[in-house]
């Protein structure tokens, strides 16, 4: 199976398509892990991508496509694959059928994750971790046990990431409304989208999934 994840950053596409690669044994196509990936393995598509990158140009929809494909041609990916950031645009969208085609596969469902913007500002902005363990906190939905003390590890010195504020937050919605806008329809018309309420408890949102998955929604 073959799905596309959308969301915007902080709606928890991370997890869920962690959760789908350990109970499915699907596997995460993440554009920019892929084009990492295939640059350092020094495949035939990732040396141009080195090239144009060393450059300072961007990567052409040609190459992303190449490596896109390359990675499909792995073993690992024939239980399925989860797109992550590809694609963007009516072209890239059309380049994955082909992909797809090629060998014998084809799209199943477009998963949107859908959030309240003022609730996932402050979901995100709320977030902090312990400096020592990473276990994670949030200041409204889940405190330290004992305030200033790690609960795992009794630490005492906790950080935040500093993107995690309403500004950015309010910036990346913008960026991906305007991002997914192109190529919403395409897949509406074709009546694959599907969407999940991304504010619902993580195992919540994971029984969604699934449900669509196993053709019980």
């Amino acid at each position: 199976m073959n799905i596309i994840l959308l969301g915007p950053p902080g709606a928890g596409k991370g997890t869920q398509a962690s959760r789908l690669e350990a109970e499915r044994g699907m596997v995460q196509l993440s554009t920019g892990d892929m084009l990492r990936a295939a640059v350092k393995a020094g495949t035939p598509t990732g040396l141009k991508a080195k090239a144009v990158m060393e450059a300072g140009e961007l990567v052409s929809d040609e190459i992303v496509s190449g490596i896109i494909g390359e990675r499909l041609d792995m073993a690992d990916t024939e239980k399925g694959a989860i797109f992550d950031g590809y694609p963007r645009t009516a072209a890239q969208a059309e380049a994955l059928d082909g992909l797809l085609a090629e060998r014998g596969r084809k799209l199943d469902f477009v998963i949107e994750l859908q959030v309240d913007e003022d609730a996932l500002v402050e979901r995100i902005t709320g977030r902090f971790t312990c400096a020592q363990c990473g276990e994670g906190y949030h200041d409204r939905f889940k405190l330290p046990k004992v305030e200033g003390t790690c609960d795992v590890c009794g630490n005492h010195e906790f950080k935040r990431r500093p993107d995690d504020n309403a500004e950015t937050v309010r910036t990346r919605m913008a960026e991906y409304r305007a991002k997914t806008a192109p190529i919403l329809p395409i897949y509406e018309a074709r009546g694959l989208v599907r969407r999940v309420d991304g504010m619902a408890d993580m195992d919540q949102v994971g029984a969604q999934i699934a449900a669509i998955l196993d053709g019980e929604a």
